[in-house]
């Protein structure tokens, strides 16, 4: 059978970029905008194609996005992305995907807009329906569809919450825990921490060894993660190769402890996988929240440049932000 890619002309590419949903544009390494989508235009503060892809974020992506720009990987995260300049920025699952002659292909869509679980839940509302629908006669028949639909829907809801590769809270789940830890965190004037968690190398892992071995490395990484965070500190996948660790009544200090702990342990597991011997090592930001200053996006934005500046310091270590 032939593959997808080989099937489908340039034409068609055309036509796909311009009826998906998805922003979709063509940058340079600096941010200059090349070419783009339908749904990317709306987006633009400027009727000029000149505009920079970084007028469309705020000032505080700036260093985490130039440092995503010219990393040469594929970078997968979450930021606030302006329509246009007058309507307030909404929340998109970005991504950049390098290509040839040192562009970018960036591509933005709406963390709310998760057709795949909307249908879901759609087609489960339909069966409660049907279910609430049956007869008195056939009560008996109906409590036992009653008791399927109930597992089906328990089921959904762990659909929703957990990511399928690592069995983690996904993205979505462990952003709502952050909100809701910033929101009593200011209400008792606790301390809260949070610590995000990237995997060296990620993409020579999957160049050199394949997307299987890769998965199972993070799988790896995961359980690693969720042995060693103590109570109540909770731990999700935050995208790609990247983790989210929430750590409730906690300082930077001791955030930066527990990151020491992971780096070194993550540094002295080999993973064996399928015949291969994977040696690994973490980069980890932390961030203290700081009352009156901070929002759990802000806080996640310093966590990031922080987990940079460890990287630009040689990997396998951790930084706490300012």
């Amino acid at each position: 059978m032939k593959k997808l890619v080989e099937i489908i002309t340039s034409e068609d590419v055309e036509a796909i970029f311009e009826t998906i949903h998805a922003r979709v544009a063509l940058v340079e390494s600096d941010g200059t905008l090349v070419s783009w989508n339908a749904a990317f235009e709306s987006c633009q503060k400027k009727p000029v194609p000149s505009v920079k892809l970084n007028d469309l974020f705020s000032k505080t992506e700036e260093d985490a996005l130039h440092a995503r720009l010219t990393s040469g990987q594929l970078e997968h995260w979450t930021a606030y992305f302006a329509l246009d300049g007058t309507t307030p920025a909404n929340l998109y699952d970005c991504i950049f995907i390098p290509i040839r002659n040192g562009q970018i292909l960036f591509i933005a869509e709406r963390m709310e807009s998760d057709i795949a679980l909307q249908e879901m839940i759609e087609r489960l509302n339909r069966q409660v329906k049907l279910f609430r629908t049956e007869s008195e006669f056939t009560k008996k028949i109906a409590r036992n569809k009653q008791i399927e639909m109930e597992a089906v829907m328990v089921q959904a809801s762990e659909v929703a919450q957990v990511d399928p590769l690592t069995f983690l809270p996904n993205r979505r789940t462990i952003i709502r825990e952050l909100q809701g830890e910033v929101l009593r965190a200011e209400r008792y004037r606790s301390m809260l921490s949070v610590s995000i968690v990237d995997v060296d190398n990620f993409k020579a892992v999957n160049d050199s060894h394949g997307h299987s071995i890769g998965d199972e490395v993070l799988r790896q990484v995961a359980s690693q993660l969720r042995e060693s965070v103590r109570h109540p500190d909770v731990v999700g996948r935050y995208g790609g190769e990247e983790f989210l660790i929430i750590l409730p009544s906690s300082d930077s200090n001791a955030a930066a402890e527990q990151a020491d702990r992971l780096c070194k342990r993550v540094r002295e597991t080999v993973v064996h996988v399928k015949g291969h011997d994977v040696n690994i090592t973490l980069s980890i930001g932390v961030a203290q929240f700081q009352f009156g200053a901070d929002t759990w996006d802000t806080l996640l934005n310093r966590a990031d440049n922080a987990m940079y500046k460890a990287k630009s310091d040689g990997r396998d270590g951790w930084a706490i932000a300012e």
